[in-house]
C-alpha cells in the first residue's frame, strides 16, 4: 500500500505538469482541478499510517492552493512520523520574514519538547502561551514545566488556564501536581471541592476528590463525594460504595434514607428495617418485592412483619392476610420458619389450634430438637389443654438452646398454672 501511495504521487507530479497556474479561489471553490483527489489520497495516507506520504501530498496541496490549514496538516503528519528535526526546520524556514504563526509555533514546541529540548521549548512555549492567552498553549507550557520538575510553574500555568475555561481536565491535572508533587494536598482538595460546588461534581472531578480522600483515610470525604457523584450518576458501583461506607459506619438510618431514595438495594432495606423492628415498612417493602421478583420468600416475609406490626391486638382482617400469605409459601416451600410461625398463629389465636398443631408436627420432622418448635408444639396441647403433654414438652425445651428465652419462660409458667388448676379441680 505505502509502494502504491508513492506511485500516486509520481502520476500526480506528472500531471501537475499540465496544470495552469492557480487563480485566487473565493469561498468553497477549488483551487485546482484535483485537489479533491490529492486530499483523498492524503487521507488514505494518514488512514493506514504512511504519515510520511501524508505530509507530502497535504504539503502539494498547501503549495498549490497556497491555504495554511494544508500546510499545518503536513508538518502534523511530520510530528507523528516523530520526524521532529525536519518540523523545526520547516517551522523555521516559514517563519523568516513572516508574521508570528500560533499554529506553527505549537508544532515546534510540541518537536522540541519531544527532543528534550525543554530549554528552547519553554522559552517558545511561554512566548506562546503570553501571544494568545488560550487554555490549550497555558497547558503545553505546563506540561514543559512539568517534565523540567519545576512544579510551582507548571501549577501557575495551569491556573491560568483553568481561569479561561473551568475545564475540569486542567482541574485535574492542576490538583494532581499540587497533591503528588507539591505536597499541597489540602489547596489541591480545596480546588476539587470549589469546583464541585459552584460547578457540580462531573466524573473526573469526583473520581479525583475520592481518590485523595481514600488515600487520606477520610471517610467522610468519601462518603459526601459518592453522594454527590450518585446525583451526577445513578451508577450501581458508586452506590455499591456508598452502602459499603455507611455500613462501615454503623449508620443505618442514613443508609435506609440512602436505599429509600436511591432504590439501589430493596433488599437490604428490609433486612434494615426488619432489624429496626420497623415492620410496618417492612412488610409493604417485601409485598414490593414479592410482586417485583416472584420470589416466594418475600410473600413469608411480608406476612412476619405484617403480623409482627400488628401483634399487641392483630385484627381478624390482618390474621385472615397473614394466614392465608403464609399457607401459599408453605405450599411452595417447606421452610422452617413459616410452617413454624404459620401453625404458631393458628395455635397463639385459636383461629384452629389442631390445624396449627400439625403444621408444628411438620416442622419438628425437619428440626426435631429446636427450642422454639417444640415451644410452639407445647403451647398448643396447653390451648387444647392437654397440660401435662405441653408439662412434659416444655420441661425438656427449657433444657435446649433458646429454652431460657421470655416467651418460653412465659408459656412454662402459663402450662405449670394449668397443671395446678387440674390437680385442684381433681381434687374436688
Amino acid at each position: 500500500m505505502i509502494k502504491a501511495i508513492s506511485l500516486v504521487l509520481l502520476v500526480l507530479a506528472f500531471t501537475s505538469c499540465g496544470l495552469s497556474t492557480p487563480k485566487p479561489v473565493l469561498g468553497n471553490q477549488k483551487s485546482f482541478d484535483l485537489e479533491d483527489t490529492y486530499i483523498m489520497f492524503a487521507l488514505r495516507a494518514e488512514q493506514i499510517k504512511d504519515y510520511n506520504s501524508a505530509s507530502k501530498l497535504f504539503n502539494t496541496l498547501y503549495q498549490k492552493s497556497d491555504k495554511k490549514e494544508y500546510l499545518y496538516r503536513s508538518i502534523e503528519n511530520d510530528l507523528i512520523a516523530k520526524e521532529y528535526d525536519k518540523v523545526i526546520k520547516r517551522v523555521d524556514a516559514f517563519s523568516k520574514g513572516a508574521l508570528f504563526d500560533a499554529e506553527l509555533t505549537r508544532l515546534k514546541v510540541v518537536a522540541l519538547f519531544e527532543q528534550n529540548r525543554l530549554d528552547e521549548a519553554i522559552a517558545l512555549s511561554v512566548k506562546l502561551a503570553a501571544k494568545t492567552k488560550k487554555p490549550d498553549d497555558y497547558l503545553l507550557t505546563s506540561d514543559i514545566y512539568t517534565k523540567r520538575q519545576e512544579f510551582d510553574l507548571a501549577v501557575r500555568y495551569l491556573e491560568s488556564a483553568y481561569e479561561k475555561e473551568h475545564n475540569e481536565k486542567i482541574l485535574d491535572k492542576m490538583s494532581i501536581i499540587l497533591y503528588v508533587n507539591l505536597g499541597k494536598k489540602k489547596e489541591a482538595i480545596a480546588h476539587l471541592e470549589t469546583h464541585s460546588r459552584m460547578l457540580g461534581c462531573s466524573e473526573v472531578v469526583c473520581h479525583r476528590l475520592a481518590a485523595f480522600y481514600s488515600n487520606d483515610n477520610n471517610l467522610e470525604g468519601l462518603l459526601s463525594v459518592y453522594l454527590r457523584l450518585y446525583e451526577y450518576k445513578k451508577s450501581d458501583d458508586v452506590a455499591k460504595k456508598i452502602i459499603q461506607i455507611y455500613t462501615y459506619k454503623r449508620d443505618y438510618r442514613h443508609l435506609a434514607e440512602f436505599l429509600k431514595k436511591s432504590q439501589a438495594d430493596d433488599a437490604l432495606l428490609l433486612q434494615i428495617y426488619a432489624s429496626s423492628k420497623e415492620y410496618k415498612k417492612a412488610y409493604i417493602l417485601a409485598d414490593k418485592l414479592y410482586e417485583t421478583t416472584g420470589e416466594i420468600n418475600y410473600l413469608g416475609e411480608s406476612a412476619i412483619y405484617e403480623y409482627e406490626a400488628n401483634a399487641v391486638e392483630p385484627s381478624k382482617e390482618t390474621l385472615s392476610s397473614v394466614i392465608d400469605k403464609l399457607e401459599n409459601v408453605v405450599k411452595h416451600e417447606k421452610n422452617p420458619t413459616y410452617l413454624n410461625y404459620l401453625g404458631y398463629v393458628l395455635i397463639d389465636h385459636e383461629v384452629d389450634v389442631k390445624e396449627g398443631i400439625k403444621y408444628i408436627d411438620e416442622v419438628l420432622k425437619l428440626k426435631p430438637d429446636s427450642a422454639y418448635y417444640l415451644d410452639s408444639l407445647a403451647w398448643g396441647y396447653y390451648k387444647l389443654g392437654q397440660c401435662k403433654k405441653a408439662e412434659k414438652i416444655i420441661k425438656r425445651v427449657v433444657t435446649l438452646k433458646g429454652g431460657d428465652d421470655p416467651e418460653v419462660l412465659a408459656h412454662k409458667k402459663a402450662i405449670e398454672k394449668c397443671i395446678k388448676t387440674q390437680k385442684g379441680k381433681k381434687r374436688k
